[in-house]
């Protein structure tokens, strides 16, 4: 059985998140941390509990979601997977960075690995699948752990809301169809670890999510 880990970083708000099993093997998704304390903060928390981190993930490479990247591939020594439609939004990091007015610790490194729609990726005793949400950005990926009834969401689904789409690469009718037909189809009790906010399910956002009902 897997073990979620959150962490809430940068000027953002975005939930970064350690899943890891039994074996002490985990996954990094979406390391937003920002500054030399968040780095720490997740360098502490995998130290204490003596994990090895295996995969380095992006759901999506808006750029609160990519803050970390460096810092986490050049630690553990991990090279970087998206999907490859993200490609050009990670290569649009620093100049984003800019616009908003945040510092980019370093730049993200490239990927070292395209992750395909409805892929199996294993990692210990676990395995899960990557589920195509395009919608909020161009080729979001969320990450259904069958076995243990749950799912990172990235920014596709939130507790009573979805992803925006007025960003570059939106677009509202693609997200509320990503959703309809790759989420909504998971049972209720499905939890949902979203890329900001609280933790929610299947079942809640289906009987009351106002852009779902």
């Amino acid at each position: 059985m897997v073990q979620v880990a959150q962490f809430t970083y940068n000027p953002f708000q975005e939930n970064t998140y350690v899943v890891y099993d039994d074996t002490r093997s985990c996954v990094i998704f979406d390391p937003g941390c920002s500054n030399t304390a968040e780095q720490e903060s997740m360098d502490s928390f995998i130290r204490t509990n003596d994990l090895l981190p295996v995969r380095l993930i992006n759901t999506h490479c808006h750029i609160d979601h990519i803050l970390g990247n460096r810092y986490i591939a050049e630690r553990f020594g991990l090279e970087l997977e998206i999907h490859q439609g993200e490609e050009a939004m990670l290569a649009r990091g620093e100049q984003v960075a800019a616009m908003y007015g945040i510092p980019y610790p370093a730049p993200s490194p490239a990927p070292g690995r395209y992750i395909a729609d409805l892929e199996w990726i294993a990692f210990g005793n676990t395995r899960m699948q990557a589920l195509l949400t395009p919608g909020h950005s161009p080729a979001s990926l969320c990450f259904y752990f069958p076995d243990d009834q749950l799912l990172i969401a990235g920014d596709v689904l939130f507790q009573g809301s979805i992803g925006r789409t007025d960003l570059p690469g939106g677009d509202y009718d693609t997200l509320l169809h990503s959703i309809h037909s790759r989420l909504l189809v998971l049972d209720d009790a499905v939890r949902v670890f979203p890329g900001h906010g609280p933790e929610t399910t299947i079942g809640l956002e289906r009987r009351s999510n106002p852009f779902l009902v």
